[in-house]
């Protein structure tokens, strides 16, 4: 993910509360290239260790990111007390997944296109002040991570040990966004046993963090004293 993404949120929550926002392996601004979704769960787990011993109060991801928080949750049952799961897909794709490659290897040339960026964020439903910020970052993405993280995403599964994740997991999904991730919701439910899933009327694929980030800001903290 891209801090920008979480930029107004920050700004909201960090009167209360201390927000860090990492930025995946492979985006903009990262500082190595992307390899896998457990890597990037592993190096997250590894700055808590080392920066807040182990534990955190609240973790949240949407899309790649809530792959990853997926992970993590997995990997360390308690390495945090809540964790925010947005529109994040656990059934894989292998249609998408073979065909990425050859995809963006022959389109991967118009993302400096602004023409076509518009286009794109267009299909995203994003709000539109946060154009220049995608068109910045995605220009900047190397086509190797482009394709890395997009196969990642598409051919990830849940870990059948996120059964025992101590964290009060709360998922997120647009009623408007795809089957695939509509039944991932599902899915993730019912493999977490105390998990609440909230399907938010009207909303498209990361809607609710992206487009609302005070009614955002405002849940994280309703789920912080619960």
């Amino acid at each position: 993910m891209s801090w920008w993404n979480y930029r107004r949120q920050a700004q909201i929550l960090q009167s209360d509360y201390q927000v860090i926002l990492p930025v995946l392996d492979g985006h903009a601004g990262s500082d190595r290239p992307f390899t896998s979704i457990r890597d990037n769960a592993d190096a997250i787990i590894a700055w808590i260790d080392y920066f807040c011993g182990g534990h955190v109060c609240l973790i949240g991801g949407l899309s790649l990111g809530g792959q990853v928080l997926l992970e993590m949750l997995s990997v360390r049952r308690d390495i945090c007390r809540y964790a925010l799961v947005e529109s994040a897909s656990v059934i894989p794709s292998p249609l998408t997944h073979a065909l990425t490659a050859p995809a963006f290897g022959s389109s991967y040339g118009l993302i400096r296109n602004r023409s076509f960026a518009k286009l794109q964020f267009a299909s995203l439903h994003m709000q539109q002040a946060l154009f220049e910020d995608y068109y910045r970052d995605t220009c900047l993405i190397q086509k190797a991570d482009m394709i890395a993280f997009m196969q990642a995403s598409t051919a990830y599964s849940l870990n059948p040990a996120i059964a025992g994740t101590a964290a009060q997991v709360h998922l997120f999904a647009g009623e408007k966004e795809n089957r695939r991730i509509l039944r991932s919701a599902d899915a993730i439910c019912g493999a977490i046993p105390g998990s609440r899933l909230t399907v938010l009327p009207g909303l498209y694929h990361g809607g609710f963090s992206l487009n609302d980030p005070q009614r955002y800001a405002q849940t994280i903290r309703e789920i912080a004293v619960d």
